[in-house]
């Protein structure tokens, strides 16, 4: 369910910095959410609760300013500061997304991410300009592969293994689909770069259902983790959300994709020194 919120805008970053590469930082960091996937959660030292809300709060800044740029772009910032705002107050209210809600969602977003990929693959796309396969930059590789290795993490450990495998194609199918159609420079230029993907594929059509998927991408996940910040960090979790709403409005999407990528895998070593904490205990 996070893969859709982040794709909207992880895409155009990483094309930025690896181009075609991109496609190879994306099954990287699918292989190592799907190595990762059955790493427990961090423990409850004072830590450990910081960088999971400091993490879970990157991820609401990102869904943030993804919301503001397709749903409201002509008041970007202001849209995306209230979402994180709104999404702050219903996390501390307790508001909970069933997990019927999560599943259809998810499924909603899978279809029209696949609608996306067929229209993109049909349509012959416009001669690009530079766009073309370049010498592979391990640092931009690594970068995409930080930067989208949060929204492939599965939720919950069942059926871990088949769902990260899901995610990372359903990723990399999309981003071929947009490399092909946009090319890597056009691609990486754009924050709404997925709208640009639709005028380039002759579907302007579907904008309107376009920023319905982008509320339905954002929202659902977002108020999940607002929810989880609150149950891991109680009422000191509040001033990282409200930290998300001040980046959410000041800062550029990149460099919150990368704290987001980076708190994230301190995450995952804080949760191996639990298990191996654990283990020694036992």
């Amino acid at each position: 369910m996070r893969l859709g919120g982040g794709l909207l805008v992880a895409l155009a970053a990483g094309a930025a910095g690896a181009g075609w590469w991109l496609l190879a930082g994306l099954v990287l960091a699918a292989v190592a959410a799907g190595v990762t996937a059955r790493v427990p959660e961090p423990g409850d030292a004072l830590v450990d609760r910081v960088v999971v809300a400091v993490a879970r709060a990157a991820e609401v800044t990102v869904y943030a300013i993804a919301f503001g740029a397709y749903v409201f772009p002509a008041h970007r910032e202001l849209a995306a500061a209230g979402f994180a705002v709104v999404v702050a107050g219903a996390g501390f209210a307790g508001v909970k997304i069933p997990a019927v809600v999560v599943r259809v969602a998810g499924g909603l977003l899978l279809a029209a991410g696949l609608v996306l990929v067929a229209l993109c693959v049909a349509v012959p796309p416009v001669a690009t300009v530079g766009g073309g396969l370049r010498p592979p930059d391990f640092a931009g590789v690594l970068v995409a592969a930080v930067m989208t290795l949060p929204f492939l993490r599965p939720v919950g450990r069942e059926g871990a293994g088949w769902r990260v495998l899901l995610l990372g194609a359903a990723a990399v199918l999309v981003a071929f689909a947009a490399l092909y159609q946009l090319g890597a420079v056009r691609l990486g230029l754009s924050l709404t770069s997925v709208r640009d993907l639709l005028s380039a594929a002759d579907a302007d059509a579907l904008q309107p259902l376009l920023t319905a998927v982008a509320v339905v991408a954002t929202v659902v996940p977002a108020l999940a983790v607002g929810a989880e910040v609150r149950e891991r960090a109680g009422a000191g979790g509040l001033a990282g959300l409200a930290a998300a709403a001040v980046a959410a409005y000041f800062l550029p999407v990149l460099p919150v994709l990368v704290v987001a990528g980076l708190v994230t895998v301190i995450e995952l070593l804080l949760g191996v020194r639990a298990r191996r904490y654990s283990g020694s205990r036992e």
